[in-house]
Parts: C-alpha cells; sequence; structure tokens
C-alpha cells in the first residue's frame, strides 16, 4: 500500500511521528508522500523525507497560500526525494473571491511541474471545472492526480480523458457517503490512487479522530468491497499506479 496524501509534516504529528510512521510500516505502507501546502510545510516535508526511508515529499502552494510566492518551490523539486509538485489547484468551498489569484498560482505550478518533469497534486474543492479549464491548454504536456476527488461521475470521466488519476479517501467507507461509493465503484480500478489525507477524513472505524496513514488499509477494504475484488488485488493495482505516477 502507498498513502500518497499525508500532512506527517502538520503539527498533528508532532509528539509521535516515529510512531504514526511505524505503525504505517507495519499495516503494509511502503511509501508515503508527504504533501507541502506552504514554503514552510513543503520545507519540513522534504526534511522528514530525508530522515525517512519510507517517506517521500510533494511540495507547492495550497489555493488557500494563493496570494503568496511560489519561487522556493524551484529549489526544493532539484531534491531526490522530492516526487511532485502540490498540493495547489483551485477552493471554491467558502468563496470564490480569491478566483483569479488561485488560478494564476495554478498555472505557474502547472509550468514548474511541467518543467521540471513532475506530476502535480491537484486539489479542487468545489472546483473540478475551473481546475480543467486551467489545465486543458497543458494537456498531454502534464500528468497527476484529482486528490480527495469530490466532483461527479462525469467529471471524474472528464479527469481521467485528460490523463490524470482519481484520489480516493476515508469517505468511501462513511455509511451514508452515497455520492463517493458510487464514483469509487465507477472509476476504472487502474485510474485511482489511495489517500488518506491525514490529518483528515479519517475512514470508518476512526471517523472524528485524527487519521494516520495506517488506516489507508480501510479505503483498500472499503473499495475492494465496492469493486467486488480482493483486497490483494485492489492493493497490487493501486500500488502499481502510485508507482506510474510518480518516481520513487
Amino acid at each position: 500500500m502507498i498513502d500518497t496524501h499525508i500532512h506527517l509534516n502538520f503539527e498533528d504529528y508532532i509528539d509521535d511521528l516515529n510512531i504514526v510512521i511505524m505503525d504505517a510500516e507495519d499495516n503494509g505502507v511502503e511509501k508515503m508522500i508527504v504533501i507541502g501546502i506552504d514554503e514552510q510545510s513543503s520545507a519540513y516535508a522534504v526534511t522528514l523525507a530525508e530522515q525517512y526511508p519510507s517517506l517521500y515529499a510533494a511540495v507547492g502552494v495550497h489555493p488557500s497560500e494563493a496570494h503568496t510566492s511560489i519561487e522556493f518551490i524551484k529549489g526544493l523539486l532539484k531534491h531526490p526525494k522530492v516526487v511532485a509538485v502540490g498540493e495547489c489547484g483551485i477552493d471554491l468551498h467558502y468563496s470564490s473571491e480569491q478566483l483569479d489569484v488561485q488560478k494564476e498560482t495554478f498555472k505557474k505550478q502547472i509550468e514548474l511541474a511541467i518543467q521540471y518533469q513532475k506530476p502535480i497534486i491537484i486539489h479542487s474543492r468545489s472546483a473540478v471545472r475551473e481546475c480543467l479549464d486551467v489545465l486543458k491548454p497543458y494537456q498531454g504536456k502534464i500528468k497527476g492526480v484529482f486528490h480527495c476527488f469530490g466532483g461527479t461521475i462525469e467529471e471524474a470521466n472528464e479527469v481521467i480523458d485528460f490523463g490524470m488519476y482519481i484520489g480516493l479517501d476515508g469517505p468511501i467507507t462513511f455509511k451514508n457517503a452515497h455520492d463517493a461509493k458510487a464514483l469509487a465503484k465507477h472509476i476504472d480500478i487502474h485510474k485511482i490512487l489511495l489517500e488518506t489525507d491525514g490529518p483528515y477524513l479519517s475512514p470508518e472505524p476512526y471517523r472524528g479522530r485524527r487519521n494516520e496513514p495506517a488506516n489507508v488499509k480501510y479505503i483498500v477494504r472499503a473499495l475492494a468491497k465496492l469493486k467486488s475484488m480482493s483486497v490483494e488485488d485492489v492493493d497490487q493495482i493501486t500500488t502499481s499506479n502510485a508507482y506510474e505516477l510518480f518516481t520513487f
């Protein structure tokens, strides 16, 4: 198993980081990508990747930080354990006031990803359409994943047709998350990446508590049930998908 999106660089893990990483490894998580959202968290993601063999880093500017400079990314992208640009994108969940700024910062990071030949990790909360519109001129030049995908099945089809992967998280384990389950059931297993997005979105049976990379196993089990597949096959295929996108 590979947790392709985890925020071990957040303060939520400051007291027991070693234990969290060891527990993930003991539960079969072979690699974890620590995701940056700004300069400080991106630099710390790289530091953690240097310290732990199973950790890798993604560096970028989250849409909530879109007003800040992205210049720091260039230096970090040269590090051998940095496997992606992100997370970056557009977030319209609370407001569309900063949409133009978000689009411009997203575009700059797409261009960096192309320049440095890295995949991109896309945050698209309430903004799948807007993200696709920004990406459109770069089709065929960029690859990546729509992290924690919350769009429609039609939008998922567009994302996959574009050549991107779909990131699935804890909500597919929630009892009443009918849309998330329908989406997971519909998407081709060969286009799915698994992610916890810890410390957020803990799956059942840990919903409401801090999420950890070890919990990716519950997402595997839920996906296997939705797909009528074996846990082993889901694990093998989604792990292969991660190796296809990221250079570890």
